[in-house]
This record gives C-alpha cells, structure tokens and sequence, in this order.
C-alpha cells in the first residue's frame, strides 16, 4: 500500500489543448509508481478558420480533444476543475448528441468535481435553505447569475431577429459571441453535476467540491505531496467586490433583469396598432437616417448589458495554485480584477505568489484579467532567457473577442510584455487538424 503522506510526484506533464477561443488543460502528476490525472476546463466558443479545421467541422473538434484526453489519461481522470461556467470552459462537458464530448469524459471516471461556490446548488424551493458558507447572501447571488443567462438568452435572439444588416458584421459579431458564451449549457452544468455524485467503478465515493478563497480545494485526495491553494473567488462575506459591475446601480440593474425577457424577446411588437408599418427593405425616406440611428443605439445598448454580465461571471471564476517540490504552477481561469484583489490585499498571497514557476495567462489575455500588480510579483519574469524563468501559456484566438478600440483579445501591450519578459507560448502556434495540444514537461 503506498503511503500516501510521505509520496510526491517527480514530474509533471502539462498538456495545453487547441481549442480555439477556450481553455482546456490536462495535467499529469507523475509519481514512482502511478501517475495522476487532473482536467482543468474543457470548453470552447469557436475554432480557427483554417482550411483542415473547416475539412474535419467544427463539431468535430471538441471530439477529437476529448479521445485525446482519454487516451492520454488511460481512460481514468482523477479530478476535473471547472473554473467557472462560461462556454469555452464548460461547453465540451455537453452529453448530447451520440458520441458527445462530455460522454466521453464522463467515461474517466473522475473522483472529485471542482467548481467555485457559485455553482453550489444549494437551493432549496421549500425550505428556502442553503448550504454554503454564505447564507442567503450567496442563493441572492446564485439567483441572480441564473437570471443572467435568461437576459444573454433574450439577447442573443434579438441579435438573430436584427442580424448583421442592422447591427452591422462588427457588432453582431461580438454580440452572438457574448451570448452564446453567458447562455447556460445545460447538459454540460447537469454533466459536471452528475460527475461529482455517487460512486467511481471502484466502488468508492465521488466528491464535489464548491471552492472559495481559503477553501479546501479538495484535491488532496487525489493528489498526494501536492498543495493546492484556493485564491479566488472570494464570497460574498469576504468581499462584494465580484459583484461589482452591478453594484454600479444595483436597484435599477436587477429590476431590468426581472423584466428583461418582456422587452428583447419581443422587438417586433407594436406600441401604436393601428400605425402604418414599412418592411426593414422599404423605409420612408424621411425616417431612414433615425431608424438607422436607433438601431446602432439599440445595438450598443445589447453590448453594454453584456459586457457587464460577462465580467460578472468572470469574476466568479476559480484561482488555483499548486505547490509540488518547490514549483508553483498559477491557474486563474478568467478571474479578473474584481476578483484578484481581495487576494492580492492578503500579504501572504503576495508572498506566495513571489515565486511562480507557471502562470496560465488569465482570461485568453484580457485587458484586466492579468492585473499589474499581479505581474509585477512574479519573481521569475526577465528580460533574459535562464533555466528558472516564467513560462506563461495562454489558451486564445485572435479577432473573437473585444470590439473596442483597445479591448481586442488577447490584448496587444499584455502578449509583448508576456513575450519580453516570459518563456511565453499561446495555443494560436497549433495549426492544422492533427496538431491539437503542446505538451511541458515540468521536472524537479
């Protein structure tokens, strides 16, 4: 029997995965006698155009990535991470469909599910109780991320009614982005929820586990003489600040959550009955300058309500540090600053964070998904090409996201600092069909 005290693993295998504009990790903790297998997000909300991924279809791809995995991981995942429910983290956990991606990985087995406390589902219909640290205060907030995806769903049908005609290619574009990434994946949430409940084939108890800062990560377990360090996100008594994008005009915002369904899914209904109306083809001449006007209004209206409702989310995003003899490897999935910064207040986060070994760049290489402040701790980022220098890996795609000047992802000034001062790799290096994932091996 091993002693699984006294046992560390002496390598690491990373295996980053072309998904296009998502995340997916596998890590490989490789220890004398067994290796150990970790699955850090598996999602994905568009792939390159290239002319092999057009060949094979887009559909394929999640598929293919997800043989890979199984294959890699000898068809055993001892825990998957799911660092919050964005699409392109989540979105390959889907069963539907003969053949589905999430079936596949479901078929590993995993022992424990990792997601952030706001995915618990501690709701009660009857009791009106709860089961996380945060009371009413966190099913307030649960609700009202819930409440999200009906406004990106009541959004994202607009957007189709008005099409690119109205909008125009830019805004539309990113439109349809954000609200297929904010829309619910149902099978894939009920997926991650299922992987976490009963029993592995072996018979033992699964677990899942609903992670906040200073939390029990709950991998342990798995991974023995590995510490991991949950760092975000914070709750709702540590601090208010993930919800700060609603906080703005709190009242006002919520009441139009309620009601928001009532108004954008119906854009053709008509306050004046009796009125003459005009197709979109045929408009009078004297109103064409205004209708043409309110559309760019109302369409960067849609934009602005999404935009808050996607930094929401990623607020509520996962910060995992491992810790293995004496490496430090940093995933952040898309937490962004409102929820860095009641970890970057604690000191001995600043200290801990001193030495990291690897950093997964946040959120695809967002404007503020990788604060200064964060940066300017890593001790190992240089100028100069050495042995012990940061290695930085971003999971991204060019032209998907961020419409305004200076907000495009990932973000210029971010990728040449990463560039200068870091072993940087991004998965936008991985072309063509078969080229699917970079592997780094982290030895000790």
């Amino acid at each position: 029997m091993v002693k699984m005290a006294t046992t560390k693993p002496n390598k690491i295998t990373l295996r980053s995965y072309q998904v296009g504009f998502g995340d997916c990790f596998l890590m490989t903790f490789h220890y004398k006698k067994f290796d150990r297998h970790i699955l850090i997000d598996f999602g994905s909300t568009g792939i390159p155009k290239t002319s092999e991924s057009k060949k094979k279809g887009a559909d394929k791809l999640m598929t293919r990535v997800a043989k890979d995995i199984h294959k890699q991981c000898g068809g055993k995942l001892h825990a998957i991470v799911a660092t919050h429910r964005h699409a392109d983290h989540i979105s390959g956990f889907a069963t539907d469909g003969k053949g589905a991606p999430g079936t596949i990985i479901a078929d590993c087995d995993p022992d424990v599910v990792v997601q952030p406390w706001t995915e618990h589902p501690r709701a009660n219909p009857v009791t009106g109780k709860v089961s996380s640290p945060n009371g009413n205060k966190s099913l307030a907030f649960g609700m009202a991320l819930r409440d999200m995806h009906a406004i990106s769903g009541a959004v994202l049908h607009e957007v189709n009614l008005r099409g690119k005609a109205l909008l125009g290619p830019k805004l539309h574009g990113e439109l349809s982005f954000l609200g297929q990434d904010n829309i619910k994946n149902r099978s894939a949430v009920q997926n991650l929820m299922d992987m976490g409940r009963g029993k592995n084939k072996q018979g033992k108890k699964k677990k899942a586990v609903y992670a906040h800062f200073g939390s029990s990560s709950g991998l342990a377990t798995v991974l023995p003489g590995v510490k991991v360090t949950v760092l975000g996100p914070p709750t709702l008594d540590q601090t208010k600040t993930i919800k700060k994008m609603a906080k703005t005009d709190e009242d006002e915002f919520w009441h139009f959550q309620a009601v928001a369904g009532q108004f954008v899914t119906k854009p053709q209904a008509q306050l004046f009955k009796n009125a003459q109306t005009f197709e979109p083809s045929r408009k009078p001449p004297s109103t064409r300058w205004f209708i043409n006007r309110m559309q760019s209004i109302r369409g960067e209206q849609l934009l602005s309500i999404m935009r808050a409702l996607d930094s929401v989310m990623n607020n509520t995003s996962l910060i995992l540090l491992f810790e293995v003899n004496g490496k430090k490897l940093l995933f952040p999935g898309d937490a962004q600053i409102e929820n860095w910064s009641y970890a970057l207040q604690q000191e001995k986060v600043q200290k801990l964070l001193e030495d990291v070994d690897l950093y997964k760049v946040g959120h695809h290489g967002s404007l503020n998904a990788t604060p200064k402040s964060l940066w300017k701790l890593f001790k190992k980022r240089s100028t100069k090409k050495s042995a012990d220098r940061l290695q930085s890996i971003v999971s991204t795609m060019a032209g998907k996201h961020g419409a305004a000047p200076k907000t495009e992802v990932p973000r210029k000034p971010l990728v040449e600092t990463l560039l200068k001062e870091s072993n940087y790799f991004t998965t936008q290096e991985l072309r063509g069909v078969n080229n699917i994932r970079k592997d780094f091996e982290i030895e000790f």
